[in-house]
């Protein structure tokens, strides 16, 4: 496997301090260059130093050498301080690449440490979870109405999965996480929603509706992000390599080829937070015109 050994060559170079702690670790682009390999497998290489606590991803600075803080081995470990760094490595590279491994490398503590305060990896997820759903609430005393009330709703949640794309991914709408942070924005919305004055079938119906929207645009925040870890193309990149084929697609299909046309004659960029607020405006103008309201 020569991810197994592009990834050697890496962990004795750190090892050596010829990469010391903060240094930039080589590109995927650059490992596939140097080594001749494709650029999946490259990435499968710094993978498996991540999980290993060894490197970690920085926002805008690429992948560099993680400090591997020694706090009296595990004397101070807690389960806020296993939860919050497992939220992190969840964070920076997303959640297939978390491991109960990887977190105790993190913190400098034995690779068995962290199960004597979380029993697994399924737990720690949920008590991520619950930990990242729970940074942002609402006033004590609600205003405005129902439309102004849940757009703040649906804003808020949007901007927790902007913070942590992985919470997105936890599982399908028709199976809700138990925890009690999500319930606070379940109730949130509920009570706005209530003013419609609907029964609680379609009060539930509603609900789902609407946290599905959210989570929909969500769920690709984190794709995106694997999608450029594992290929090191930008958006912009892989539509300069797609062009060619997406240009033979829309052949025969008049309005789609229209559509390029002008968007390559004007510019665009697909921006998920406009199509967010989009998406919410539409569903809450549906809402009030089925209503009444």
């Amino acid at each position: 496997m020569k991810y197994v050994g592009i990834a050697e060559e890496l962990r004795g170079r750190i090892a050596r301090g010829e990469l010391p702690p903060g240094a930039r670790v080589p590109s995927t682009r650059r490992l596939a260059a140097d080594h001749g390999v494709a650029m999946a497998t490259a990435a499968k290489a710094l993978a498996l130093l991540s999980q290993e606590g060894l490197v970690r991803a920085e926002p805008r600075s690429g992948t560099v050498v993680a400090s591997r803080e020694r706090r009296g081995g595990q004397r101070g470990l807690t389960r806020d301080r296993i939860v919050r760094t497992a939220i992190d490595i969840a964070d920076a590279e997303g959640l297939g690449a978390l491991s109960m491994r990887g977190v105790a490398a993190r913190l400098g503590v034995a690779a068995m440490a962290p199960y004597k305060y979380v029993r697994g990896k399924d737990e720690l997820v949920l008590l991520m979870a619950d930990a990242a759903f729970g940074e942002r609430g609402y006033p004590a005393k609600p205003s405005g109405d129902w439309r102004e009330r849940l757009t703040l709703g649906g804003r808020t949640l949007w901007s927790l999965f902007r913070r942590h794309p992985w919470l997105a991914q936890l599982g399908p709408i028709t199976r809700p996480l138990p925890l009690r942070s999500l319930a606070t924005h379940g109730e949130w919305a509920l009570s706005a929603l209530a003013e419609l004055d609907v029964d609680a079938a379609t009060l539930c119906d509603l609900h789902v509706l609407f946290f599905g929207h959210v989570q929909g645009m969500a769920v690709h925040l984190e794709r995106e992000q694997s999608a450029l870890a594992s290929s090191g193309l930008t958006e912009d990149d892989w539509m300069d390599h797609q062009g060619p084929a997406v240009a033979a697609m829309a052949a025969g299909h008049p309005t789609f080829a229209k559509m390029l046309a002008e968007l390559t004659e004007t510019g665009y960029d697909l921006v998920l937070d406009d199509i967010f607020e989009s998406g919410m405006r539409a569903l809450l103008d549906g809402l009030a015109l089925r209503f009444g309201r």
